[in-house]
């Protein structure tokens, strides 16, 4: 592989748990963005978990000049002796528990200044495993976890401390201006790099990165809150989901509040971005695009039986068992179904386990193929209905894929699946819709929405025809990439011409 260690580049891409390193819509859209940006040089700081896979899933494009992976929760123990951290902890008290409690980005600033000058001496050792540490650690769950197992509010502690103090001591790549992918991490690094280096920062949000840590930890079993709260009829006591819940709400706060633009795929989003405190003035809509005419030109299979798909991840997010039982409802009438599930099976060894399980249970063997990691070009001139179960998404860019085939889409209603089956706007609604939308967890009604497409030919066409004009018409990659040239143009003008600090 090619040296990374360049010197400043002019963008760079902040991400968490996605891009070069996993598959998947967001990695997709990073790939393509820098791929169709080859003017400006990229680097990409990665946020990871310490046990994640750093293989790259995506050969780097030649204009990718540096990687700078941000570890979470792996500290090192620090470079040289500091002596007594009293003092620090009594200066970082207030900022540190405003920053996890308020979320504002002048406490952000104060704790960066406050650790900027020992940067080079600190680590788990000062930070983490001192006495002063326990103390300042103890403190905080005196004032505001009492009621709670401290052993829980210990390791919880340790975890949200060590990822944000992994992010608060990682160099900052040079580069002309920074763009984080998603808040959480990522937006709190963004937020860092705009402070420290003076350089613009703008955020790009696929979806909204507290409404899946909201799902991702209230499901959890990770996370354990105490049997007691379920028994009060009293104002429950915060509990250690909602330890981490506002932790991550208030780290959005602080990147909504650093950065110059906030960017999102579609009108919905930016209901839940002012909910988490962003400023209207800053929104800018620019929904993912596909490139049309590789996607169309894609030959479709007359002779065959008929066949519906999910495309995504085997992850409980996509809801993968209502697609199953979906499918087991609709053999009923169409006992030669074929179905697909058409994506990576090791994301989540347990949960694909359980949809093979519930697939022998209702007897779908015969029927219901997982392809595992292939390429969708290759599957999608096989398919008749794309079908969406997820229970949380952002602008799925397989329904913008298959509708440029003409494939409608049954997809539940979450993120912009709604506007990119019916449309929003007057021209986009006049054109039709492109499939049906259903609500969360109804193999019923999505079974139902499925059948009326593959019987209705009529009603088939029309829905094909308008998915296909929808996505030529407002989807196409070229222009949408074209929105993103000129943010980075302003971008790096405005770089150019401040008084910037070097890193």
């Amino acid at each position: 592989m090619r040296n990374l260690t360049s010197p400043q580049a002019d963008i760079c891409l902040i991400l968490e748990g996605t891009y070069p390193y996993v598959l998947g819509g967001v990695s997709q859209w990073a790939h393509e963005l820098i791929s169709d940006l080859s003017d400006h040089t990229f680097h990409l700081w990665t946020v990871v978990a310490p046990s994640a896979d750093t293989t790259l899933q995506y050969p780097l494009p030649n204009n990718v000049v540096g990687i700078t992976p941000v570890v979470l929760q792996n500290l090192p123990p620090g470079n040289r002796p500091f002596g007594s951290a009293g003092p620090l902890f009594k200066r970082l008290k207030k900022p540190l528990i405003r920053l996890q409690t308020e979320g504002r980005l002048e406490d952000l600033k104060e704790v960066l200044d406050i650790l900027g000058p020992h940067r080079d001496k600190l680590g788990r050792r000062v930070l983490l495993d001192s006495h002063d540490a326990w103390e300042f650690m103890v403190g905080m769950y005196q004032t505001y976890f009492s009621g709670l197992s401290f052993i829980d509010y210990f390791w919880s502690w340790r975890g949200l401390f060590d990822g944000l103090f992994s992010v608060l001591l990682t160099e900052i790549p040079r580069a002309g201006a920074y763009h984080a992918v998603s808040t959480g991490y990522a937006g709190l690094l963004a937020a860092r790099a705009t402070l420290e280096t003076g350089r613009p920062a703008l955020l790009t949000e696929h979806g909204i990165y507290t409404n899946e840590r909201r799902i991702e930890i209230s499901i959890s079993d990770w996370v354990q809150a105490p049997s007691f709260s379920r028994l009060s009829i009293d104002k429950k006591a915060p509990d250690l989901k909602d330890l981490w819940i506002q932790t991550f709400e208030n780290y959005s706060r602080v990147c909504y509040q650093a950065v110059d633009q906030i960017i999102t795929l579609y009108q919905g989003n930016q209901r839940f971005q002012e909910v988490d405190g962003a400023s209207s003035e800053k929104f800018r809509i620019i929904p993912n695009g596909i490139n049309y005419a590789e996607f169309a030109g894609i030959a479709r299979e007359k002779e065959r039986v008929p066949t519906i798909a999910l495309i995504g991840r085997v992850v409980p997010i996509k809801d993968v068992k209502t697609f199953i039982r979906a499918t087991a409802l609709l053999v009923k009438t169409l006992p030669d179904l074929r179905a697909y599930v058409i994506g990576p099976k090791d994301a989540d060894a347990a949960y694909f386990d359980e949809c093979k399980d519930l697939v022998k249970h209702l007897g779908l063997e015969k029927t219901m193929l997982f392809t595992g990691r292939v390429d969708t070009k290759d599957y999608l001139g096989k398919i008749d209905v794309n079908v969406l179960t997820s229970v949380s998404e952002a602008q799925p860019l397989v329904i913008l894929e298959a509708a440029a085939l003409g494939i409608p889409s049954v997809a539940t209603d979450v993120g912009s699946c709604r506007e990119m089956i019916l449309g929003t706007a007057t021209p986009s609604m006049a054109l039709g819709p492109g499939g049906e939308i259903t609500p969360l967890s109804s193999p019923q009604q999505t079974a139902q929405a499925v059948l009326r497409l593959l019987q209705d030919r009529e009603w088939y066409e029309r829905a094909s025809r308008a998915s296909q004009e929808r996505v030529r018409r407002y989807y196409n990659q070229a222009d949408l990439v074209a929105e993103y040239q000129d943010i980075y143009r302003d971008a790096l003008a405005r770089s150019k011409n401040s008084q910037l600090v070097e890193v």
